[in-house]
């Protein structure tokens, strides 16, 4: 594993997704950051089953080290003050106003460590008449129109993972990156703020290109219909999915693959417009077409003819998919007590070299003594 961010010290006060997933992108580019836990408790996410070590915790606090503090503790507020002196990068995602609260505003911890570059992560930014309310990640899904678009009318449920509160994180460590950047220049900190709103409403600019510029709303169903992408059931009962774009050359292949090679001469296929208009009587089309073999003949019909397709994996084939396994996206590693665990590694490699080390996300206070004695050794306390 290639560490680009070895040497760079992280404090992370973070809870549930958006800090942790901030901490963790950093975590797994070399930079050591250590997580502050409230005693006995330590961060809600690791609640589970009666014990404190969730999958939930796990995903996103692999390669930190976790220490147990209580800052209304006289003694453990100097310890985390010491942990500051050292750090190039503060984390937290408390509501505004809770970290001036517990002694970690950033006029406080800016005064002790004029370098650092502190991250807040709100629900719905700092100010406004909105900042004081509760967010999670469907309320900010809700209120920057990207529910809208995941959202069957047919079926109308939440469906998916937690992506305003991953995506959030992970557009914290992109601002944190770049502030850190700018202090090799200036020696100056900044304060980087990002909240789930603005990001999600970032990652949903496609649908505000199309409002802003041809005041069109779109829908769940208005990229797919453009793409012209589809899931289909095959006689198997498993599914594929096909994104099959403009280029006639995938068509053609695609009418080849199902036995159809005139498909295009119909003229409600023969042209991406005419395909758009048309999309039920394809997807009925396919629909008829597919039940007819299984998975596995479909997708070797379809690579034969160069069409984009994938099989519709569940979490327990996708990484068992032959070009996984080849990327070596699952890996595993040896926690010192709980033993083996398998995760999936970063997605970035450097130079060729991919990041096959990993370390699990620590027991609650794992690393209390050897934090403690690394401040010892450096402050001589």
């Amino acid at each position: 594993m290639i560490e680009v961010l070895k040497g760079v010290r992280v404090i992370e006060q973070g809870t549930f997704i958006t800090g942790p997933a901030a901490g963790m992108m950093l975590a797994d580019l070399g930079a050591d950051v250590v997580k502050v836990e409230q005693p006995e408790t330590g961060d809600p996410f690791r609640a589970f089953r009666g014990g404190l070590y969730s999958p939930h915790f796990q995903t996103y606090n692999r390669n930190k080290r976790s220490v147990t503090l209580n800052p209304k503790v006289a003694e453990d507020l100097e310890v985390f003050d010491d942990l500051i002196r050292g750090a190039d990068v503060y984390i937290q995602n408390f509501r505004p106003g809770a970290a001036e609260r517990l002694g970690a505003g950033e006029a406080r911890l800016r005064e002790i460590n004029p370098r650092l570059i502190y991250c807040a992560i709100s629900g719905f930014g700092a100010t406004g008449p909105a900042s004081g309310r509760p967010a999670y990640d469907t309320v900010a899904q809700a209120a920057s129109g990207f529910l809208g678009l995941l959202i069957n009318p047919g079926n109308p449920r939440v469906v998916g993972p937690a992506i305003a509160d991953a995506l959030t994180g992970y557009y914290a460590a992109y601002g944190i990156l770049g502030a850190l950047y700018e202090r090799e220049r200036t020696g100056h900190g900044r304060k980087v703020e990002v909240s789930m709103l603005e990001a999600m409403s970032h990652f949903n600019l496609d649908a505000f290109t199309h409002y802003f510029a041809q005041n069109e709303v779109m829908g769940p169903y208005s990229r797919p219909s453009v793409s012209q992408s589809y899931v289909v059931k095959c006689g198997d009962g498993k599914w594929i999915a096909l994104h099959m774009s403009s280029p006639e050359k995938f068509w053609q292949g695609l009418a080849n693959a199902i036995g159809l090679p005139d498909m295009l001469k119909d003229e409600r296929y023969g042209t991406r417009e005419s395909r758009i208009q048309n999309q039920e009587a394809i997807m009925e089309l396919l629909s008829d077409r597919f039940k007819s073999r299984t998975r596995a003949v479909w997708c070797e019909r379809l690579e034969a003819e160069d069409v984009p397709h994938a099989p519709m994996y569940d979490t327990s084939e996708a990484l068992e998919d032959p070009q996984a396994r080849h990327l070596q996206i699952a890996v595993t590693g040896q926690h010192p007590v709980l033993g083996a665990f398998t995760t999936v590694r970063s997605p970035v490699s450097f130079d060729g070299q991919r990041p096959l080390t990993v370390t699990a996300a620590p027991l609650l206070g794992e690393h209390n003594e050897a934090v403690r004695a690394e401040l010892t050794a450096r402050l001589g306390k």
